[in-house]
């Protein structure tokens, strides 16, 4: 017998975004993030901030419901930064936000600048990690990403993470007071080029997280293809894939509409979409735009 489902509620000011298996499956825009762009880095370091302006633009456009924050650039004060650009993207947009950092200061400058209830990114099986982060969460009242793996490592085997999955929920609840709705897990999707067994090992560790906690789920959608060619159509299929596993959200690059049409898809056919009327709207603005 399956577990009860859980709802995961994000807030903004004025919108919430409500990540469950009963509704459409949630966009996490990653766009706005210094890794591997060294101008993006520059012209922050500059102190112009206009690029994050124009990440916001894109992921909304693309179809973002909540948009991760990381402001991780090397020689900058990353709390200060992070509390700032978390205050500007509240000005630009109403969508709940995912504070993104592996720096604890930052982390909670950032939860202290938000309106709202936050996704915080994130905690692992380890005892340091979990000590330093879920105080935060309980304290502002976030919900929390969690990744079953711990300083030893990164498990392949869907036993070994279903054994840290349980850990942590464990810890988080009894320990901290954080609900059990309130954790997502990362399953651990990893590069299909390196080993063509570990998406299957992913979506084995997916079900079972489903099945046995009803947890909502998250990854990021551009881990399982990378290395490999033609990777738009291997991440929204895999998307497609882990959706009927039970994956609820992605933290993946909204300006890919191949795969975001593959994840409407999936929604329409799992019956996540009213009436169609999500995809129907979809086809039609991209009509208009074509036209």
């Amino acid at each position: 017998m399956s577990a009860p489902m859980h709802e995961t509620r994000l807030r903004s000011a004025t919108r919430e975004v409500v990540i469950g298996r009963q509704h459409r499956f949630c966009l996490i825009g990653e766009r706005i993030n210094p890794t591997g762009r060294r101008i993006f880095q520059d012209q922050i370091r500059a102190g112009d901030l206009s690029a994050v302006e124009r990440d916001v633009a894109s992921q909304v456009a693309g179809g973002a419901d909540v948009l991760d924050v990381n402001m991780g650039v090397p020689l900058v004060d990353e709390a200060e930064l992070l509390a700032k650009v978390v205050t500007m993207i509240q000005g630009l947009t109403d969508l709940p936000l995912c504070i993104d950092s592996s720096v604890v200061e930052a982390l909670e400058a950032g939860l202290a600048a938000y309106d709202g209830r936050a996704l915080v990114n994130s905690i692992t099986a380890e005892d340091e990690r979990m000590e330093q982060i879920l105080p935060l969460v309980k304290k502002y009242d976030a919900a929390v990403i969690a990744l079953p793996n711990d300083v030893d490592e990164i498990p392949m085997e869907p036993d070994k993470r279903l054994a840290l999955v349980e850990k942590i929920v464990r810890v988080a609840t009894t320990e901290y007071g954080i609900p059990i709705e309130d954790i997502v897990i990362d399953p651990l999707a990893m590069p299909i080029g390196a080993d063509v067994t570990t998406g299957l090992a992913t979506l084995e560790t997916m079900r079972r997280i489903r099945d046995t906690y009803g947890l909502n789920m998250t990854c990021g959608s551009s881990n399982v293809s990378f290395g490999m060619p033609g990777r738009h159509e291997l991440n929204g299929t895999f998307l497609s894939m882990a959706m009927t596993a039970g994956l609820t959200s992605a933290i993946m690059d909204t300006r890919t509409p191949e795969v975001v049409s593959a994840v409407k898809a999936t929604d329409l056919l799992m019956g996540h979409d009213e009436w169609g009327m999500a995809w129907i709207s979809r086809h039609r603005a991209a009509q208009a735009a074509a036209t």
